[in-house]
């Protein structure tokens, strides 16, 4: 009941002053609002990078040049590429067997033309098994065959971001376009995919090195038929590339490694951005003692009119301490109401996501720092004398 009471005077003590008020509880807003909005953009990243994996497909490993490493030494992780295409045909002898589809890759960012319209869009070269090895479905057209491969044909399928914007108001199919300084004939468009698929132009692996004068691939794509055979293919692969390369020349990693480094790596991330955003807390906790403070000072008549009431030591510390969580409760709430707002909004450009874990942290940490620099002025309050109080001008 006691405790019942002094916070409906702590509510009136800081409602007579709201201005003052809202200004203390302002750190707070910032700093839990700002925790909640970077985990999110931080889950938010997380779920982009998954989704751009899912794209991919399933049963994926992907053969690398240099030996890409994670840890503390990184290696030989820039060596120069040394992939060639008779390295896919040691990968096909050896795992003919468990594999449902091997393409090579060429990546180059390329301004693409027509007419007088432009996109920057990301080139990949790929062979014609690359339609199902990355689940493409045609929209409209066709796709690739390998005698296009082997003649280096200049054709190209268009993905769905790049078709509406050269071709927004009519059909690609047969219409030449510029791709770099090389014409291409467009004889496909894909449909929509939800990942950076849509912003793609994929052409023949061989016609992607013709024109832009590559000397070699940029990485080996192998599709195993069953999850279960996924660690006996990176070992055949291991074993057919050493024939010809050496151990610090190439790198395998399936989906699962790569997207599970990427993860630890955002987590970490996404809990620094967190703790930094923590600091405003604590900078939020020392307005709310500040402030404290000053209002213990304009108020030493009431606590030495308190005390010769008979309130206890006990009664105004708690006064002041339940006044300093009040503020640092009621700030935490607007601030988590903000932050999720912020990453509501956020989810126009990116897949944002607010776990229930932030809150809790965020809300007791408000709460945590409410108590603590609420402690210092309660205590001093309560250690007042009551006469020397009352004669306070």
């Amino acid at each position: 009941m006691k405790i019942l009471e002094v916070t409906k005077s702590s509510i009136t003590a800081l409602g007579a002053n709201k201005v003052r008020t809202v200004l203390t509880m302002l750190g707070v807003i910032i700093g839990v609002s700002a925790v909640i909005l970077l985990i999110s953009i931080g889950r938010g990243i997380q779920n982009y990078i998954t989704d751009q994996f899912d794209a991919l497909g399933s049963n994926l490993l992907f053969v690398s040049p240099g030996k890409v490493s994670f840890g503390r030494d990184p290696g030989n992780s820039f060596s120069r590429n040394k992939l060639e295409e008779k390295h896919i045909k040691l990968i096909e002898t050896h795992v003919a067997d468990i594999v449902e589809q091997i393409t090579p890759m060429v990546n180059v960012s390329e301004t693409v033309k027509y007419k007088t319209k432009y996109y920057n869009a990301a080139v990949a070269g790929i062979n014609e098994q690359g339609k199902y090895l990355f689940d493409y479905s045609i929209d409209e057209g066709t796709f690739f065959t390998r005698a296009d491969v082997r003649s280096q044909s200049r054709v190209a399928i268009l993905g769905k971001s790049v078709k509406k914007e050269l071709f927004p108001n009519q059909s690609p199919i047969g219409q030449i376009i510029k791709i770099g300084g090389d014409s291409y004939v467009v004889i496909g468009t894909a449909k929509e995919k939800g990942s950076d698929f849509d912003e793609q132009v994929v052409v023949p692996y061989t016609s992607a090195i013709s024109s832009f004068e590559l000397k070699n691939i940029s990485r080996i794509v192998v599709k195993v038929k069953a999850d279960k055979d996924m660690n006996i293919a990176t070992k055949l692969i291991e074993r057919a590339l050493l024939r010809d390369l050496e151990e610090d020349d190439f790198t395998v990693l399936s989906q699962a490694d790569i997207l599970s480094t990427i993860q630890n790596i955002l987590q970490m991330l996404t809990i620094g951005l967190g703790a930094i955003a923590g600091i405003s807390l604590l900078v939020g906790g020392i307005g709310i003692m500040n402030i404290m403070l000053v209002s213990v000072t304009e108020r030493t008549r009431e606590i030495g009119l308190r005390k010769a009431l008979g309130a206890t030591p006990f009664d105004v510390a708690l006064q002041f301490l339940i006044e300093s969580v009040i503020l640092s409760v009621t700030g935490g709430s607007i601030g988590i109401i903000i932050g999720w707002l912020a990453s509501f909004a956020g989810r126009a450009y990116i897949r944002t996501e607010v776990p229930w874990w932030s809150v809790a942290i965020a809300f007791s940490f408000a709460t945590f720092v409410g108590i603590i620099f609420g402690t210092y002025p309660a205590v001093k309050a309560s250690k007042k004398d009551p006469i020397e109080a009352l004669r306070y001008e």
